[in-house]
């Protein structure tokens, strides 16, 4: 997958954007609702990476099935994977773990109390 692949395929997502906060090298996208951040898109050791929200019990299945798939790299290892995308992971592998973090980093849903 392409660094072009992984971002457009993020912003597929419903209210979300691309940022550049930490500068080019980084690219973050995030909800618009919460600004939250669901993948953090960035090159290292060579390899084009993406860190990933996770529930930590998927997170430590994934990091067992997976090569590609380690703690995060600069972020919390418990609730966070890196996921190397220029490896042997399938496409339809990648996106369920996007899925999953965006999920994870949605804004949350409030329902109004009804006047009395």
């Amino acid at each position: 997958m392409t660094i072009d692949e992984i971002i457009e395929y993020c912003l597929s997502y419903p209210a979300c954007y691309e940022d550049h906060p930490f500068g080019a090298e980084w690219t973050v996208i995030r909800h618009k609702g919460n600004k939250k951040s669901f993948a953090l898109i960035f090159h290292r050791n060579d390899h084009l990476c993406v860190n990933l929200k996770c529930e930590p019990s998927r997170a430590d299945f994934l990091r067992s099935v997976f090569q590609e798939v380690t703690p995060a790299y600069h972020m919390n290892k418990e609730h966070w994977n890196t996921v190397i995308l220029d490896g042997d992971l399938q496409d339809d592998d990648i996106h369920e773990m996007v899925k999953h973090s965006y999920e994870l980093t949605k804004p949350k849903i409030r329902l109004r109390k009804a006047k009395q």
